[in-house]
């Protein structure tokens, strides 16, 4: 079994941005969701964890080795997807994952020609081997990205934003995959999609401001909102009325017309129904705070 273990962690850029604030979480085996949005700090943990940049303060251990201490201790069990990343131009995508492969330290030819194999099988491309990567479609190239990320037989796993630009059919099959990765190794999926984590995850945490605001299985912790979600229809124009009254979670357009949810103890006024709690609901009360 791996494990993550984050304690107190920190960090504070030149300018005197604090972009993570006393983070503290435990991480194992499995699929696990770091929520939030755009500038909440997911960027700046993550490249944290994979030693891409050092904090300001605080501790992390992989399988019980101090990280900051030693960093290849990590580096060496780690597959990094980033957010965006380059290809060459003119290389095939299966000599380019050989090449990634020898970078990775697989000196050995079969084995490097083996996992090349198996991981362009795994992610269903290895009939586009010959194919230069950088004609891939989104959806290839971050399944491209998950085969270079698995080269070394890594224990842990690192996927920021993976899933966004995807068309559905590419979204699905490519978390499909990161389920099959999850069971037997720790798969961190950074993201500010709802529905990734939902989908996906049975460990989570939601990231505002550099801070955990909420960790937990995301069906346990969407049940403490149980009876508190309430959804009622209204004209756009009454939807600043609505916000400064109580505590709305949510506007959508239902039907040409505005499906708003409130967060609220009790039915906050007429024509208000009670509504079954989603993870986009904990997402949306837990940022609201």
């Amino acid at each position: 079994m791996n494990t993550l273990e984050i304690e107190n962690l920190s960090k504070t850029y030149p300018n005197g941005v604090q972009a993570l604030n006393h983070i503290s979480l435990k991480i194992s085996n499995g699929m696990f969701g770091l929520l939030g949005p755009n500038g909440a700090g997911k960027s700046s943990l993550i490249r944290t964890i994979a030693t891409l940049q050092e904090p300001s303060s605080g501790s992390l251990y992989f399988n019980g080795n101090n990280v900051l201490e030693q960093p290849q201790k990590i580096r060496n069990q780690l597959g990094y997807l980033p957010q965006e990343f380059g290809v060459y131009p003119k290389i095939s995508a299966e000599k380019l994952l050989d090449h990634i492969a020898v970078l990775k330290g697989i000196t050995d030819k079969k084995i490097r020609k083996e996992q090349v194999e198996a991981l362009l099988y795994q992610t269903n491309l290895y009939q586009h081997r010959k194919k230069s990567a950088h004609t891939f479609s989104g959806g290839m190239l971050q399944r491209f990205g998950i085969a270079q990320a698995l080269l070394g037989n890594p224990q842990i796993i690192i996927a920021d934003e993976p899933t966004a630009g995807l068309d559905p059919e590419e979204r699905n099959r490519f978390l499909n995959l990161l389920s099959e990765i999850g069971e037997n190794i720790i798969v961190i999926l950074s993201t500010h999609i709802v529905e990734d984590v939902r989908d996906l995850c049975s460990d989570m945490a939601i990231l505002g401001a550099g801070r955990i605001i909420i960790q937990g299985n995301p069906s346990e912790l969407t049940q403490t909102l149980s009876g508190r979600i309430w959804s009622k229809i209204v004209s756009k124009k009454q939807i600043p009325n609505y916000t400064s009254a109580f505590k709305v979670l949510s506007t959508k357009l239902f039907s040409g017309k505005t499906q708003i949810q409130v967060l609220a103890d009790s039915r906050p006024e007429s024509g208000f129904e009670k509504v079954k709690p989603d993870l986009e609901s904990l997402y949306f009360s837990s940022l609201l705070g």
